[in-house]
């Protein structure tokens, strides 16, 4: 902070400046938290910006998770300067995990999984303590004096691959599935697409940001491949000898009016349908998370506390658990991926039956973005309101669902859908919605 203070800039300021410099680089990650809460206080940077590449790793769609352990076998022996790593794992990885497929199309492209070891790393902790790990002189210079371009997205119109009506037939159908004993309860979600967008990621990250403020927000640049994410939710924490997760299950729209604001965060804390769906997927997690840990450790460390974001008010619960010892972190992770608030329960099932009812190939969206650090620890989000963007071909989208129980109306979790999906469309400047089919 006080690199700051002499300087004259403000934290914020120092963001956009370290996007946009970061941004100059073929491959860059940016994370921020927004100075906004985290659930149980479980936060530990501001802000990390990654940039340049030492070394990387791609997915080529087999073998990957032996890959990533080849990648990070001496992640503990190599210098700290080297042995930061951010990358991402997409959803279709649950294919080198289970006996599943994606067959659908995919014109985003991300590959499989991605990470990469950092030439210019810039950390700023929960104090605002600076700290940069570079080779190169007056990198905060370079990067405070970095000028942050005026562009406007064009209005965007965009396509909706699922119609209102068929989506109301699928959750009918999704239903009937739960009352014959398929599945209890199923993440079920959309996408809208512009086929021809023309937007500046990283100004459009600053803005997404902006309109929607996150703990977990992210800005990944692979090349001509961008995520632009505003992400409430953590997938799964490593510090030390514990692991922390904190799904997101239950959602209220929040109001200007404070007593309606108020009564709106107390109808979700007691809504018995969230609360249900809430428990569900936390029974999800704890039966994951035990895969990794002693016995008898896995506990709820806190059950449907409600958090309150610029649009919305979120269920977030926390389980936590003690590793086992000798626990590889890439095993740690693929014991618990993909995330069960974006898949459901049983959770085998509920992927072969994501892959029946969607029409997209979900690729980096219900997929994690964090880091690896030098201590072993690691930090991973879920990928959710967010947008991908191919600049290669122009193709933009973003998908949004929600939790499909026998107690659902299909009207309602439309309507949830596009609650989710405000900040996104308000930052694209969507003139129109066209249905696809």
């Amino acid at each position: 902070m006080n690199i700051l203070m002499a300087k004259k800039v403000t934290v914020e300021n120092l963001k956009k400046s370290a996007v946009f410099w970061a941004n100059s680089f073929d491959v860059c990650c940016v994370l921020d938290s927004n100075e906004s809460i985290h659930a149980m206080g479980l936060g530990d940077y501001e802000f990390i910006v990654a940039a340049g590449v030492k070394e990387e790793i791609i997915g080529k769609g087999k073998n990957t998770w032996d890959r990533l352990k080849d990648f990070t076998k001496n992640e503990h022996a190599i210098s700290e300067n080297s042995n930061f790593t951010f990358g991402f794992f997409t959803y279709d990885l649950k294919n080198e995990i289970e006996k599943l497929e994606s067959l659908h199309d995919d014109k985003i492209q991300f590959p499989s999984t991605y990470f990469f070891r950092p030439k210019h790393l810039l950390l700023i902790d929960k104090k605002l303590n600076i700290k940069i790990v570079s080779d190169e002189e007056n990198l905060i210079d370079k990067i405070v004096q970095t000028s942050i371009p005026k562009f406007t997205n064009s209005a965007t119109q965009l396509k909706q691959k699922t119609s209102k009506e068929i989506y109301l037939k699928n959750v009918e159908s999704i239903k009937q599935q739960i009352i014959e004993g398929d599945v209890y309860e199923l993440n079920y979600c959309v996408e809208f697409f512009d086929e021809n967008a023309n937007i500046n990621p990283a100004l459009t990250y600053l803005k997404l940001k902006e309109e929607s403020p996150t703990p977990f927000a992210a800005y990944f640049k692979l090349h001509q491949k961008y995520l632009m994410c505003a992400s409430p939710e953590r997938f799964l924490k490593k510090r030390g000898n514990k692991i922390y997760s904190q799904p997101i299950k239950g959602t209220a729209k929040r109001s200007e009016n404070k007593d309606k604001d108020l009564n709106l965060k107390n109808e979700l804390l007691n809504s018995e349908k969230e609360r249900a769906e809430n428990l569900m997927i936390v029974d999800l997690v704890r039966n994951d998370l035990a895969k990794s840990a002693k016995t008898g450790t896995v506990k709820a460390d806190e059950l449907f506390g409600i958090y309150s974001f610029k649009h919305v008010h979120q269920m977030i619960s926390t389980i936590s658990a003690e590793l086992k010892n000798n626990m590889h972190e890439i095993d740690i992770i693929k014991n618990a991926f993909p995330m069960g608030s974006m898949t459901g329960a049983p959770k085998i099932m509920a992927m072969k039956l994501i892959e029946k009812y969607e029409q997209s190939k979900r690729g980096l969206y219900s997929g994690a973005v964090g880091y690896f650090s030098p201590d072993g620890d690691f930090d991973f989000n879920v990928v959710i309101r967010s947008i991908q963007y191919n600049a290669e071909n122009n193709y933009l989208n973003f998908e949004v669902g929600s939790a499909i129980t026998f107690d659902s109306d299909a009207e309602n979790e439309y309507a949830e859908c596009l609650l989710k999906s405000k900040a996104i469309m308000d930052v694209l400047n969507v003139s129109e919605i066209i249905s696809y089919n």
